[in-house]
């Protein structure tokens, strides 16, 4: 069974970084096609091999964390713009700052038109298009399967790339020739094509890689890793999903609108493909659900798109999730702070939603989903690592001295009482968590599934979209009662809700999140537009909230800066796979209610200048504007409305039409 490698595969790539199998001077050619003979690269198999697993690299070395999104750039940017990470107000989201000029719109576009090709979008297009176009003309010699499996491949990419495009700005010029990058080449100037007409292409370019790439590869110690059919038939169930939604789709909230069925029965296709080689959920518990991440370059059968990476300190792509959320006092990072909003969203542990006197004081930590203790850490829960003694057990408060100084328990300064722990290895190298192996999973069998419950509940089947949802819930070991806790739901606006709550908790700190904000416009509801998804599926907007942090502070006052609580904190532990772990939460609250209160922050998380400030997202950014470097060196390229051009004139693109 295979996966996909979202870079290059581990039998040729982390050769190629460290110079075993490719030279650096092949490395630096392919910089710029000028300095490439591109007819010699069709030559050989080792040759055209390279080639491609180098367009792999160009998409995705910079893919270094699970909450890291678009290819090609790779930022957790957008993830910070949600409600899972707080402290960062970017400009996007940020109520003094107004954007709508050229010069404020999004660079992922890439670069203006030179005869330098740089890895940019179109670039990375190119790259793929010129495979697809020339391999079975220059590459003759090769054989029929290698070069029907390399078109897949790069008609795969192709589609991943315009997804990204569309996502950040609608409509693009849609390139299908590996044209060249010159100011003077009449064929390159294409006028921007409508969203349907990029999505039409997209999924041209995936029904067509599901036809060349194999369901799995035949040589492991080669090509593992690879993309398969199933995986491009679940991402054209991913864009046409997205195609559907209110982003795009004024029609959405008619339960016979086409695009549902598309992206339903496409989602279909995709599950029965992968299932058919080896794909699909697994598991039966919390520890189940937790193990499905911790794979190092090795088959997992929830993972249909996947980033492998290095423990190699010479290799570029280590995954630097595991040192980002590590604490201090395990040598790492400092950890990721969970808003409470995000504390408070996961259901209980019979899957229904928790109730006012289930999150009162310290009993957020009690009696909640698996997915909860599994999601995240808390002082006096066992969090281990390879070669853990004394600081197995984590804690993370404030205490005060008898001058009211600060301090913090070894050195802990987390700025929530509860901290990220997902996709956490506890097998992990303590003292080389930066060089972490664990892979990424980019999409997994539970967002196609989630993907498929969506569609059904947008087209009023409520009792299929349950279905589907039962299935993720049941694998975690939530009981099949009451419809998994989700209860019964009297409409599909109910059941789109039921859907979205899913993907928050299921798919958590795995980049998604934003994506769902984006398609579903849940930063706001417009007058001025149709964007009304807010209400009419009772939800609140996030413009006008923020994410709060807070503190565990010791009620014992310090003496000279000793921790006051080291002593009676000695006896508490809770470990998520014991069986007396219910006992030993029980035991944590009790302890939490006799030493700790709930602290403020010596600012809010959400803060400008240090002042408290809510999340306010405008209406055009949910597509961004052409930046005025693209749009002076494409003058035939039309601005997007809600955003002006180069000149100061209020775009005409409607991403909508």
């Amino acid at each position: 069974m295979k996966k996909i490698n979202l870079q290059l595969f581990i039998s040729a790539v982390l050769l190629l970084l460290v110079g075993v199998s490719c030279s650096d001077d092949f490395l630096k050619d392919m910089k710029n096609y000028d300095k490439v003979n591109e007819g010699t690269l069709f030559t050989s198999v080792s040759g055209t091999t390279s080639r491609i697993n180098f367009i792999y690299y160009q998409f995705y070395s910079a893919y270094k964390s699970p909450v890291q999104t678009l290819v090609g750039s790779f930022s957790d940017e957008k993830t910070k713009m949600t409600e899972e990470m707080g402290g960062s107000i970017g400009d996007l989201i940020n109520p003094q700052v107004s954007l709508n000029t050229a010069d404020d719109a999004s660079g992922y576009y890439g670069q203006a038109l030179s005869g330098k090709v740089k890895n940019d979008p179109y670039d990375r297009i190119r790259d793929c298009s010129f495979i697809i176009n020339n391999i079975d003309d220059l590459g003759s010699g090769l054989n029929e399967t290698f070069r029907d499996r390399a078109k897949g491949q790069m008609y795969y990419l192709r589609a991943i790339q315009y997804f990204d495009l569309i996502r950040t700005y609608g409509g693009v010029p849609i390139v299908t020739t590996a044209e060249q990058a010159t100011s003077g080449n009449l064929d390159i100037k294409l006028p921007r094509a409508s969203v349907e007409q990029v999505v039409a292409q997209i999924v041209s370019d995936l029904d067509e890689a599901s036809t060349l790439l194999p369901g799995k590869w035949d040589d492991a110690g080669v090509d593992y890793g690879r993309p398969t059919s199933g995986a491009a038939l679940a991402h054209k169930a991913r864009v046409l999903l997205t195609f559907a939604s209110p982003l795009f789709n004024n029609d959405w909230d008619n339960t016979g609108n086409e695009r549902w069925e598309q992206a339903r029965l496409a989602g279909i296709a995709a599950k029965q493909e992968l299932e058919a080689n080896g794909y699909g959920l697994t598991g039966s518990s919390g520890k189940d659900w937790e193990n499905l991440f911790l794979v190092d370059n090795s088959f997992c059968p929830e993972a249909i798109t996947v980033q492998f990476c290095s423990s190699s300190s010479s290799v570029a792509i280590n995954n630097s999730w595991e040192s980002n959320i590590r604490l201090t006092s395990q040598n790492g990072g400092g950890g990721v702070a969970v808003p409470r909003s995000m504390i408070d969203l996961f259901p209980m542990a019979d899957g229904s939603q928790p109730t006012t006197a289930d999150l009162e004081g310290f009993n957020y930590l009690k009696n909640r989903d698996p997915r909860f203790y599994r999601t995240f850490g808390f002082s006096g829960c066992k969090w281990d690592y390879s070669g853990s003694a004394d600081d197995a057990v984590v804690w993370a408060y404030e205490y005060k001295d008898q001058n009211d100084i600060v301090y913090y328990s070894d050195n802990n300064n987390v700025k929530s009482p509860v901290f990220v722990r997902k996709m956490t290895n506890t097998g992990a190298d303590g003292s080389s968590f930066s060089y972490s192996s664990t892979d990424i999973f980019e999409y997994r069998f539970a967002e196609l599934v989630l993907g498929i419950a969506e569609c059904n509940a947008a087209q009023g089947k409520v009792q299929e979209c349950l279905d589907y949802l039962g299935e993720i819930r049941n694998r975690v070991g939530i009981s099949s009662v009451n419809n998994y806790g989700i209860g019964n739901l009297s409409n599909k606006y109910e059941a789109i809700k039921a859907c979205l709550y899913e993907r928050r908790v299921e798919l958590a700190y795995e980049g998604k999140r934003f994506w769902d904000i984006q398609r579903w416009m849940l930063y706001n509801d417009d007058a001025s537009t149709s964007n009304n998804t807010c209400a009419q599926l009772g939800l609140d907007a996030i413009n006008g909230t923020n994410r709060k942090g807070s503190y565990l502070l010791a009620k014992e006052i310090s003496t000279d800066g000793v921790d006051p609580l080291v002593d009676a904190r000695a006896s508490i532990v809770v470990d998520i796979d014991s069986e007396d772990f219910n006992s030993q939460i029980e035991t944590l609250v009790d302890f939490y209610n006799e030493n700790f209160e709930v602290g403020a922050l010596d600012q809010p998380l959400d803060n400008i200048n240090g002042e408290e400030v809510n999340i306010d997202w405008k209406q055009n950014y949910y597509l961004s504007g052409l930046r005025s470097n693209v749009l002076t060196a494409n003058p035939w390229l039309k601005q997007t409305i809600g955003w002006l051009d180069a000149y100061g004139t209020e775009g005409t693109f409607d991403y909508q039409e």
